[in-house]
Formats: C-alpha cells, structure tokens, sequence
C-alpha cells in the first residue's frame, strides 16, 4: 500500500467525520474482534475506561500541543511500540506497513513521528472485518468505524481522491 497525501483541495471534505459519535460509556463497552484507536485522547480514555486498545496509534499531541500523559503510559506498561514517519497531510507508505504490521501482531502501538491525522484511513482498510476504530475527530470528540465491507468502501473513496506519494 503506497503512500497518499491530501491535495489543499481537498482538506475540506477531509474534515467530515466518518463513522458516528460515541461516549465513554460506549467506548467502556466495545467489544470487537480488535479495538483500534487513533489519536492520544482517545487511546487514554480507552485505557482509562478499562478497554485498553489492541492497537493504539498517536503521536504525542492533542489539538498541536503537546500530550504525553498516553505516551508515559505506553513506555511505563511496556507496550511493544512501532515508530513511523508520517508528515501532516499525508499517509506515508512506513504508516501502512506499521498498521499491517501491528495488526499481525508486531506491536500494540505506533507512536507516529508527525502526525497521525489521516492514519484513521489504513487502519480501516487494512483491518478484518469486525473491528471497532475509535479516532478523535476536533470539536466532534470520538467517532467509532465498525470495519466492514461499506466503511472500508467509504474509506477507500476518499484514499483514491488523494495524491500518490512517496
């Protein structure tokens, strides 16, 4: 899976949540095949709430400023983490093969080097059917995807409207 980057054109459209809002007490509850969250608020609360992720991808901020308390957490549980590289805009090919590899089982998070602002995309497409992918979507709070045959269609609309990268 290659690399994607959001043209300006379309950051606009980008900005529409996908999936629905849910709380912290349906978020306590989940109980999928796998739970996937992006972003370090969410990771905490999913902790916090006793439903740790079986994969947790962050990057160390909230809203551009700096979030540690969910990394600390990470490096004090001794979670196996991946490291990737990924700019603002874009989903680089090192996210993809990081997702595929942790959802085979190489780690249980992915701490990202940038930002892990569209890494909601590879995890979609990339996980089986049956899993729950919490993100944190600005002035929204969380929105769950349930992976299936139709989120992964959505998904993989919006990935072909972006630009090949890397």
């Amino acid at each position: 899976m290659g690399g994607r980057r959001l043209p300006e054109s379309l950051r606009g459209e980008f900005k529409r949540p996908v999936g629905r809002p849910i709380g912290d007490p349906e978020l306590r509850e989940l109980g999928s095949k796998k739970l996937i969250t992006v972003g370090d608020v969410v990771s905490l609360a999913a902790v916090r709430l006793g439903n740790p992720p079986d994969l947790a991808v962050y990057d160390g901020m909230t809203e551009r400023r700096e979030m540690t308390e969910f990394a600390r957490l990470v490096s004090e549980g001794g979670w196996e983490v991946s490291v990737a590289r990924n700019p603002a805009g874009t989903v680089t090919a090192e996210l993809c093969d990081a997702v595929r590899n942790a959802l085979e089982g190489e780690s249980r998070a992915i701490r990202v080097e940038g930002e892990e602002d569209l890494a909601l995309l590879p995890c979609v497409l990339l996980s089986p059917d049956g899993c729950d992918v919490v993100y944190g979507m600005p002035g929204e709070g969380m929105m769950h995807v349930a992976t299936d045959a139709e989120s992964r269609k959505e998904i993989r609309e919006l990935w072909e409207r972006m630009e090949e990268y890397e």
